[in-house]
């Protein structure tokens, strides 16, 4: 035998309060929502009808009435008794899709914040007014009614502890917040609160005034002034509106939210998802009539529509930032200036905008600031050090043989030069690794690498403790007595050896797998041309040759900003204490 489900009306509202609406403020949309979606419906059979919404509140009383498509007795008891129905479904012989409610519980919205909920509603297709009482405890009663015209008259009195929600101010301004565009006269408290439209809607106004008024919303709306304004449109979507580009750098990480209007009704003040991820930098104000919202309509349900929506307006901004590097490039300079990283996340796969980037934005390389297709044109090749600790180590000795290597440790900056083959299949692109400044130093000539052998044969067996290669050249700046070079190879091998170190047996035994049996290791490069090393190579004395050479592998790990391991550590302080205890006499010699 089947039953029917017993529903508690009271548990439903605390979970509508709890866990669907933000906030109780809702009730004075949802109430809104119901008036507007009635009067669309009577002016689908008779366009000539009024369409007006009224509103009063006062002393803990709110009264919304419409000229609407009002309700039959019949229709109330089917409609409004029912949990989960609507008064815009189709039994009034309307689709859906011209209604902003959708899912019956609007009404419902009005417990948040009254025990008692009055309707008067009399039918335009004629018939008796009809009054229906519904309570909080799931009870309701319907009897004759007092109604001269079609529509609907909505009266709430406030709950203890509701009152504040029916202050006539606070009233007021949510119903501007939320019916500001609604096309139907709306008024609250006799002050009309709606009828202007959407500041961006095509009228008889100059374009001047009206880039003005856009601009104006901006400022009074957002609270601030854009750095641009780019018009929307989707007609898939019936979405119309504009797109507010910020005059301040924004976080990628924090994807603003958007203000949507649904039917002219507004849906969120910060609805998430409208644009791609990359347009972090605009804020949009539009109004669609085809997308769907959530259960709350707090938000919009984010389905295959919305996805395509946010395609095409990513679409429409990429064509405003192209058409800004065709006819206003200081602009575009300005844009970039602050916003550089969107427009860079996007070139990781737009080659448009890779080949906007690659023209205007300038790169930080050791030859001065200029732009990749500059950098390009210059030298042949692009060459990029991967992270800026590692192109500052670098990057000085490079130029000083004539190596030119770009920046890439900025956001984005190494991957761009990667994406670069897309223009130029056949370009260079290179990561600079330190072995490539190796080959680019001088040997030195067979007469003095013999009579520095046993120098740095000593100065080998002082270092190989910290296994670190020991190799002299000659290289310029002249003034620069010694790098330490920490190829890619060497650097995966020094961490693989260090995590061995400190994990369990089982584990060491399966990082040895990666182990390569190569000689990975760092290596020390002295500069035969400083005069400071050719002196240190004349020594006699082992003991004070050794802590020289330890004191300059000190020096280079500092000046290259390499990590300072406990052993390199213990070394920089004996070597720093031994050549003091050479410089400074003791009591003996005295």
């Amino acid at each position: 035998m089947s039953r029917t489900f017993q529903v508690d009306l009271r548990g439903v509202v605390d979970l509508l309060s709890r866990h669907l609406y933000s906030s109780p403020r809702v009730y004075v949309r949802e109430l809104l929502q119901n008036a507007v979606d009635a009067v669309t419906a009577r002016r689908a059979l008779d366009p000539a009808c009024p369409a007006a919404i009224t509103v009063v509140a006062g002393d803990g009383v709110l009264d919304i009435a419409d000229s609407g498509i009002g309700l039959t007795e019949t229709q109330v008891h089917e409609l409004l008794a029912t949990i989960g129905r609507s008064s815009k479904r189709d039994e009034l012989g309307f689709q859906r899709h011209e209604f902003l409610g959708q899912f019956g519980i609007g009404l419902l919205s009005a417990f948040l914040v009254a025990d008692e909920v009055r309707v008067v509603t009399r039918a335009a297709g004629g018939g008796p007014a009809v009054g229906w009482t519904g309570r909080s405890d799931g009870t309701y009663a319907i009897g004759p009614g007092e109604r001269d015209a079609p529509g609907t008259t909505v009266t709430l009195t406030a709950r203890p502890g509701a009152e504040p929600w029916f202050v006539p101010e606070t009233v007021a301004d949510l119903a501007a917040l939320y019916g500001s565009m609604l096309p139907f006269e709306v008024t609250v408290d006799g002050r009309a609160i709606s009828g202007g439209g959407p500041p961006w809607a095509r009228d008889d106004r100059t374009p001047g005034q009206r880039q003005a008024d856009l601009v104006g919303y901006a400022q009074d709306t957002l609270g601030f002034t854009p750095f641009d304004v780019v018009e929307l449109a989707v007609p898939a979507a019936g979405l119309t509106g504009v797109a507010y580009v910020l005059p301040f750098p924004a976080s990628p990480a924090e994807h603003g939210g958007h203000r949507v209007y649904l039917k002219r009704m507004l849906l969120a003040e910060s609805a998430p998802g409208l644009l791609p991820d990359w347009a972090f930098f605009a804020r949009c104000v539009v109004d669609a009539g085809e997308l769907r919202p959530t259960a709350s309509r707090e938000a919009l349900y984010d389905d295959g529509e919305l996805e395509a929506t946010r395609e095409a307006l990513g679409d429409q901004l990429r064509g405003w930032l192209v058409g800004l590097a065709r006819t206003a490039p200081e602009r575009l300079n300005r844009f970039l200036g602050i916003h550089h990283l969107g427009v860079k996340a996007l070139a990781l796969h737009d080659d448009e905008m890779l080949r906007l980037v690659d023209q205007w934005w300038p790169v930080e390389t050791n030859v001065g600031r200029m732009t990749m297709a500059e950098f390009r044109g210059r030298y042949g090749v692009l060459r990029y050090c991967a992270t800026t600790d590692e192109y500052q180590q670098l990057a000085g000795v490079a130029a000083a043989q004539d190596i030119a290597v770009i920046n890439g440790g900025y956001t984005y900056d190494s991957e761009l030069a990667e994406r670069m083959r897309a223009l130029e299949p056949d370009l260079a692109v290179t990561r600079l690794d330190p072995s490539d400044l190796t080959t680019a130093f001088s040997e030195l000539d067979s007469a003095t690498a013999l009579a520095t052998r046993p120098f740095v044969t000593a100065a080998q067996r002082h270092l190989d403790r910290l296994g670190c290669e020991v190799v002299l050249r000659e290289f310029e700046p002249v003034n620069l007595p010694v790098l330490y070079l920490l190829d890619r190879a060497a650097a995966f091998a020094g961490e693989l050896r260090a995590t061995k170190e400190q994990v369990d047996e089982l584990w060491a035994g399966v990082l040895s797998a990666f182990e390569k049996p190569a000689d990975d290791r760092p290596q020390l490069v002295l500069n035969h041309r400083n005069p400071l090393v050719r002196r240190i190579s004349r020594l006699d004395d082992d003991t004070l040759r050794g802590l020289a050479v330890e004191s300059l592998y000190g020096q280079a790990l500092l000046f290259g900003r390499h990590p300072i391991r406990p052993a390199d550590a213990a070394l920089l302080n004996r070597s720093f204490l031994g050549l003091l205890e050479q410089a400074v006499p003791g009591e003996e010699a005295r």
